[in-house]
């Protein structure tokens, strides 16, 4: 009990002192999304277009997925959707029907783990819940 009693007052102690003012948020902190200059933009569309993914323009640029797709209909860049073929759908059924997680297989075949599972319901694969293996 004695030891409740002192962890309680050293917690007690790293609380701000209540007569101080309260800090405002920075516009930093403020969950607002980063805005690309039109040049950027330009540098998003063109790489793109010379075969980078969303995915790798999203981590190079430090901005959402959905934010580098938005740029690219902005600019009326032609999307490509790879999506997955016949025989990828193949090879993900017997991955994951030998274990493997969706995760992995998307990994393997540069989809996102979304994309493995509806192709996957797609075709009839019963879905594991999340901790079958």
């Amino acid at each position: 009990m004695e030891h409740q009693l002192r962890a309680m007052e050293a917690l007690l102690g790293k609380l701000p002192d209540s007569s101080a003012p309260i800090r405002q948020r920075s516009k930093a902190t403020t969950g607002r999304a980063k805005q690309l200059k039109e040049q950027e933009a330009q540098e998003v569309v063109a790489a793109y277009e010379a075969g980078a993914t969303v995915y790798q323009l999203s981590r190079r640029f430090g901005i959402a997925r959905q934010t580098v797709s938005k740029i690219l209909k902005r600019h009326s860049a032609k999307m490509r959707r790879t999506g997955l073929t016949p025989e990828q759908i193949a090879t993900a059924a017997y991955l994951y029907e030998g274990g493997l997680s969706l995760a992995r297989i998307g990994e393997r075949l540069a989809v996102s783990p979304d994309t493995v599972r509806l192709r996957l319901i797609e075709r009839g694969v019963q879905m594991r819940d999340r901790y079958q293996r």
